[in-house]
């Protein structure tokens, strides 16, 4: 597989709803509030079979209705066309 080619953050977040840059590296983030924990674990759920099949895995930390998300290209060492398509998977899954 071709090594992905880096957009950066800017771009990313462009073509996205509620995300923005993390400060600290190339990379996108957003909190996604839920329900209560099942919603949340849910979400993580089915954004995991997502992610797995697309070979492409999101940084993330959940306290119980809570789902902290960064997303980067570690190959592309910055924000790449997968992980904007991961974010609009996520947006999707969070209803």
């Amino acid at each position: 597989m071709a090594k992905p080619e880096r957009i950066g953050s800017v771009a990313a977040i462009a073509q996205l709803s509620g995300w923005t840059a993390a400060t600290d590296r190339d990379a996108i983030q957003k909190t996604f509030k839920f329900k209560d924990f099942n919603a949340a674990f849910g979400f993580m759920t089915r954004v995991a079979l997502a992610a797995e099949k697309a070979d492409h895995h999101p940084e993330w930390f959940n306290v119980y209705n809570r789902v902290e998300v960064v997303l980067t290209t570690h190959e592309a060492d910055g924000v790449t066309e997968r992980d904007v398509a991961l974010a609009k998977i996520m947006d999707a899954a969070a209803g």
